[in-house]
């Protein structure tokens, strides 16, 4: 649509292209023909799919049409420009109805084609028409739990956190579909993704992280874990737990509702776990009694990669055994240190 209003406020509005019906159909055409406007810059084409998620506006039947026909003239325009139009369609109030359009007019096979992979893929339980209506589903979830406004990194985990499971799809004799390890490579198929789209790399590393870390709750779910399970849960997920916490909730779209219960019960108690063992342990502050300048003078060695080593096994014996004071970990460190042949005595 193209409207402009004259300077002259007397004189009507100037609408050569018929901007204002549309606006009351509530429909997205361009005011030439689409083709044209598309040859002219490719990038349009997405940005029909920004514009309809962020005004909720349907895209008129001749330029989706010409979507279709052109969507692989979008391989001529940057990774930074086509990044720019999927972040802002991303953070729109309701990214489904333009990430629905993307896939629905192959648009997405150019830009992210891991999403359009999904709609081909069914889910172990049978209970979703496929991983794609899932993920879009737990992209909604994802932003009901967001708490100060839009957060782009849990956005794109919860969009990208199932991509591993074509790759990973295997059919039992029984029928059953299951899709191991598939957290693992969807961690690095969210990475080059991103990096190819020249997201920052802090978004590339969190959100690849997330996508690594979306089921490991389940293990808990599945029976209580030790102190030990949650602390390093918590170390693991380091300043990614709140949104850690998001993207596990909002992956439940089970239709069960007791098991929905019984998974949000779950998942109450690990945070009330976390919440308690943070007051008394100083969990976002996890590390060990003795940092690298203690070990080097306790052990009377310098700098290298035994020191290293040293820290990574006292923060291991704090992760397994909880708190130690100043003396429990000299005493644990000489330990150590004998069994490595680095010392001749206890």
């Amino acid at each position: 649509m193209a409207i402009a209003l004259p300077l002259d406020a007397a004189r009507a509005v100037i609408d050569p292209f018929g901007g204002l019906d549309d606006l009351v159909r509530r429909r997205l055409r361009t005011p030439i023909a689409p083709e044209q406007s598309f040859a002219d810059d490719p990038l349009r084409m997405l940005r029909a799919a920004r514009f309809a998620a962020q005004l909720a506006f349907d895209v008129d039947p001749d330029t989706r049409a010409a979507i279709v026909a052109m969507a692989d003239r979008l391989a001529i325009i940057s990774a930074e420009r086509v990044r720019d139009e999927l972040t802002k369609l991303v953070l729109a109030d309701a990214p489904r109805r333009g990430l629905e359009l993307l896939v629905d007019t192959k648009l997405a096979d150019h830009c992210l084609p891991e999403l359009s992979r999904l709609a081909d893929t069914v889910d172990e339980h049978g209970r979703h028409k496929d991983v794609y209506s899932h993920t879009l589903t737990v992209l909604e979830q994802a932003i009901g739990l967001e708490d100060d406004g839009p957060d782009l990194v849990l956005r794109l985990a919860a969009l990208l956190h199932d991509i591993g499971k074509p790759d990973t799809k295997k059919v039992q004799p029984s029928g059953k579909v299951s899709f191991h390890h598939h957290e693992v490579v969807g961690a690095k198929l969210a990475r080059a993704r991103l990096a190819a789209l020249r997201f920052p790399s802090t978004v590339v590393d969190e959100v690849s992280e997330l996508v690594a870390l979306h089921l490991r709750f389940h293990g808990y779910s599945e029976g209580e874990w030790t102190d030990a399970a949650v602390r390093r849960y918590v170390r693991d997920a380091g300043p990614l737990l709140d949104r850690l916490h998001k993207l596990t909730r909002s992956d439940c779209t089970t239709r069960n509702a007791a098991k929905a219960r019984a998974l949000a019960t779950s998942y109450d108690a690990l945070e009330k776990r976390i919440a308690v063992l943070a007051e008394a342990e100083e969990l976002d502050r996890l590390r060990p009694a003795l940092d690298g300048n203690e070990i080097m003078a306790a052990l009377g060695i310098g700098p290298g990669p035994a020191v290293g080593k040293a820290w990574k096994h006292l923060l291991e014996l704090r992760i397994e055994q909880g708190p130690m004071d100043r003396e429990e970990a000299l005493a644990e460190l000489r330990r150590w240190a004998f069994a490595e042949g680095l010392t001749r005595s206890e």
